[in-house]
């Protein structure tokens, strides 16, 4: 038993001495050895009064670490562990809160920092507007779909949609200006729903436009909402008739040509004059 002791006493001081020296070393260690630590989150961007979290990780796995948080000089807490990141959860409620926040990695006497850390405070996205330009040629059509969200922290990813399936991949803006797909379909009897979705760094706050249908035989975009209360006759000098329904609000570009369109005076619907042969037409939703 006193043997047992004994080794258990030398192996002691042994490991103390290995420890002792590691510590006088630490300033002469490698850099892969026992690098900074990393501080991050899983989105920098958020808004007044949220609640995130900040992780501190270090690429040695092996070493029991203990781990400070600092937002400028202030110490916020502190936490031990070994190879899983330690989880600092914060509220972000007036703009000091928002960093630097620097991570601190120790053992024993050997201590390393992080890298600055600052959120950034960001404006929720707005539904945007879906705006569809048709052109026809022959028996095609050529669509240009515009998406813009007015309000929200840039740089804004804009997706579009045909029927709930994603027709196109992130577009990302970084001013404020509508993002665009062009498309060409042929004429069918089918009817097209499309829509887009606005969406910025701030985590699962993604807006999405109203869909809008189009009829490939009128090819006239109309919005999923309620029929607005015009409706209006068209006559062409043959006396045929044309029922046109009005969106709010909807645009028409018509090239003019020799034969035109006369339309009813209506001091609440007012359409353009023009012909068939080319049509343009856009709708804001």
């Amino acid at each position: 038993m006193q043997g047992h002791l004994n080794k258990l006493f030398l192996w002691a001081m042994f490991s103390s001495a290995t420890v002792e020296k590691a510590v006088l070393d630490c300033e002469t260690t490698k850099a892969d050895e026992f690098p900074s630590p990393r501080v991050y989150s899983k989105t920098n961007m958020v808004m007044r009064g949220q609640n995130v979290s900040l992780f501190c990780s270090h690429k040695n796995k092996s070493l029991q670490i203990t781990y400070s948080l600092f937002r400028h000089e202030k110490f916020l807490g502190t936490q031990n562990g070994t190879g899983e990141p330690m989880i600092f959860n914060l509220n972000i409620s007036e703009a000091g809160d928002l960093g630097p926040y620097k991570c601190k990695a120790q053992v024993l006497n050997c201590v390393k920092y992080s890298h600055d850390f600052n959120f950034i405070i960001a404006d929720p996205v707005t539904a945007p507007e879906l705006t569809i330009t048709v052109t026809p040629t022959g028996t095609e059509r050529h669509v240009t779909l515009s998406c813009l969200s007015v309000r929200g922290s840039l740089p804004i990813n804009y997706t579009f949609f045909e029927k709930n399936v994603p027709i196109s991949s992130a577009i990302s803006k970084n001013e404020r200006e509508p993002a665009e797909l062009n498309l060409t379909r042929k004429n069918t009897e089918e009817k097209e729903e499309y829509r887009c979705e606005a969406r910025n760094g701030l985590p699962d706050l993604a807006q999405y436009s109203r869909p809008v249908t189009m009829d490939s035989t009128d090819e006239e975009p109309v919005p999923d909402v309620e029929p607005g209360p015009c409706v209006s006759i068209a006559q062409d000098e043959a006396g045929d008739s044309q029922e046109i329904h009005y969106a709010t609000p909807v645009f028409l570009e018509v090239a003019p040509t020799e034969q035109g369109f006369f339309f009813p005076t209506n001091d609440t619907c007012k359409p353009t004059v023009g012909s068939k042969a080319k049509v343009q037409s856009k709708i804001h939703v």
